[in-house]
Formats: C-alpha cells, structure tokens, sequence
C-alpha cells in the first residue's frame, strides 16, 4: 500500500502523523511511504531521518493526495485539503465531523473512507487514539490557564497555588475523563483548590479514591455547576461524547455572575465547546474576553508541544496502521471490537451515529 504523510496546514499545528520509526517498520512490512519535506520539521524530526528510515521525500502535498491510496494525518482536513483528494482515499486522523458541515459534505463529495481516531474504541471501551492527546490537553489546560490569571492576559492576577497565608485559585473541571482528570491532578499538584464533576458516579468514585486531598468530586447537574461556576478561578471544559457534539453547560448569562477576571478553558472546543460563548481560536491569538470571563479556545492545544504530541500519538496509532495497511479496510474494521467505530464516512454516507445526528438530513446508514 502506498502511504502518504502530507505536512499538517493548520494554523500553529507542528505535529506529525508518522515517525521515522514508523516510516521504517512500515516499509519493513512491504509498503511504500510518501512524506512530504518538511512534515516533521514541527516536532524536531528531518527529511533525511525519513530517507534513512526507507521513506520517500516528495515536495507537494498534492502529489500524495493523488498518488497514495492510505492518508495519515493528525488534525482534521482543511477544505484546502480536501479539494485535492483523490476519489475513495482512506484517510486515518482526528475529524471531529460534528462541528464542520462543509467538511464533512466535502468528504461525502469525495467518496473518502474518513478513519476518526476519536470514536475508535476498543474491547475495553475506551478510545485508546483519544487518550494520549487528551492527557497533553487536560495538562496543557491548567498550563495555559494559570498564565490567563495573570493580569496582563486580563484574568483576576491570581496565582493559582497561592502563598503562605493567601488563599489558592479555585479551579473547577467539568469533566471526569482523560482530559478532565489529567487537568485536576495538574491543578491539585501546583495547590489549586480544585472541584471534578461528572455524571459517572463510578468514575467519581474511582478519582475519589486516587486524587490528593485538594481535589473534591461533585455530582454534575445544573445547579451544583451553576454554584461552582459563580466560585471559581478557572474553569475547564473537558466534556465528551464520542463523535457528537459537546453539551454546553455554561450559557453567556451565568458569565455575568462569575468572577471577574476569570477564565475559560474550553478543551471541548474541537467538539463544538461546552460554553455558550466559545469560539475557536488559534495558539498565536488564543484568548479574548466576553463579559470580563477570560476565554481560552484552542482547538489544536496539544499542536503547540509537538514534539511530545507527536511521540505520544504515533505510540498510540502506530499498530493500529500497520494492521490497517497489512489486512486492507474491510479487514481491519472486523479484526477487533471498537475498531469499526472509527470509521465516520464511507461510500458516499455518514457511518457514525455521532455525526448523524449532527446532519441528519445528509446520506448516512441512519
């Protein structure tokens, strides 16, 4: 199978979808990998690491948009992109499909088989491509919003583990997933005060049990999110559902009773966010300010340390392409439970229950 790594043209985005370890075992295996020059610059990987590993270097995107039948990338397709895909291509990365129409009737149009590390699961439940770069973003959250605190990104000017005899941030996750609880122990570490809240009382449970003392669950409903939102410093948004669109759980009036100077990390925002008053942003313009609520929405969090993002994705994908590439689509789709969950667009329909219900007046098998 011809392999294809095109440079990543999101905005601020400097991670790769193939290490040259990768690249190796992939022509170990029989097949040929194609990787754009200058695709692994980013994450502090060269052209010629690619060569010595067995790849082949190619100057244009576009040649490997028409040449090569399996796609790796990591963030989702730019329209950009999309209009220079061959016909029936297999493209394996993140999506996330229900917040994007265009794209999502660009892949339709193009007959693309659209390979979603973010619904892939597995026998267990879990989305094994989704944790690594949930647990760089769940840390990266407290990262970036302990900087937004500071007065000069127009937060409150508080630190967030405060000092002797001052009283530390209030931090509340909504969330109690990977993202969440990789958040809250980052948090609880530097001597925030921290609330968890989720509607898995299990899971609530479980992190009862593991998290330091600074750290409080709370079941999450309405109310109890409206009287923690109204005590907090920061707030991260860490809510999931796979392939769908995310809750919003903080709507523009409750920002009128918060904190001034307080900040919004809105996780989620790949997904639509959790806050009413999310939109997207970028790690070169990543904050603005709606009613005084400071308001961090990178979608790409984890693009901005590339060089450990892209380690821990290709871990991660990294067997996952190789019995993808070695058994063909329809194979793989079988080989283990969860596996099919992955696949979101085939044959000219939505295949994800998660983006159907996002547009369900487009093809899907619902």
């Amino acid at each position: 199978m011809k392999i294809g790594i095109p440079k990543e043209t999101m905005v601020d985005e400097y991670r790769v979808s193939l290490l040259p370890v990768g690249a190796h075992l992939l022509v170990e295996d029989g097949h040929e990998v194609w990787v754009q020059a200058e695709a692994g610059s980013g994450s502090g990987y060269s052209d010629e690491e690619y060569r010595k590993a067995g790849a082949r270097i190619v100057e244009s995107a576009d040649t490997i948009h028409a040449e090569c039948e399996l796609l790796l990338k990591v963030k989702e397709p730019q329209m950009t992109e999309v209009e220079h895909y061959a016909q029936s291509m297999i493209v394996f990365g993140y999506f996330h499909l229900a917040v994007s129409r265009p794209l999502v009737e660009a892949c339709l149009e193009k007959n693309i088989s659209a390979l979603a590390c973010e619904t892939l699961g597995n026998p267990h439940g879990e989305r094994p491509l989704l944790k690594p770069m949930s647990e760089v973003a769940g840390k990266m959250s407290i990262q970036e919003g302990a900087k937004c605190l500071e007065r000069p990104m127009q937060g409150r000017g508080v630190l967030l583990g405060g000092v002797a005899g001052v009283a530390p941030a209030n931090v509340l996750v909504l969330g109690a997933g990977v993202v969440g609880a990789s958040a809250a122990r980052v948090a609880a570490g530097l001597g925030a005060n921290v609330t968890i809240m989720d509607i898995n009382i299990e899971r609530l449970r479980y992190l009862d049990e593991v998290m330091p003392d600074n750290v409080t669950t709370i079941y999450c409903d309405p109310h109890a999110v409206h009287h923690y939102a109204l005590l907090a410093d920061l707030i991260v948004g860490a809510l999931l559902i796979p392939g769908a669109r995310s809750p919003r759980l903080i709507d523009r009036a409750m920002l009128k009773e918060m904190k001034r100077g307080a900040v919004l990390v809105d996780v989620s925002i790949d997904q639509g966010g959790c806050f009413e008053t999310s939109r997207r942003t970028s790690h070169h313009d990543p904050v603005y300010v709606v009613d005084d609520i400071v308001h961090y929405c990178v979608p790409n969090m984890p693009g901005a340390v590339g060089r450990t993002s892209t380690q821990a994705y290709c871990n991660a994908t990294l067997p996952y392409i190789r019995k993808l590439a070695g058994l063909g689509l329809e194979v793989f789709l079988e080989h283990e439970a969860g596996v099919r969950e992955a696949l979101n667009i085939h044959g000219g329909k939505i295949t994800h229950a998660g983006v159907a219900s996002a547009f369900p007046d487009l093809p899907s098998l619902f």
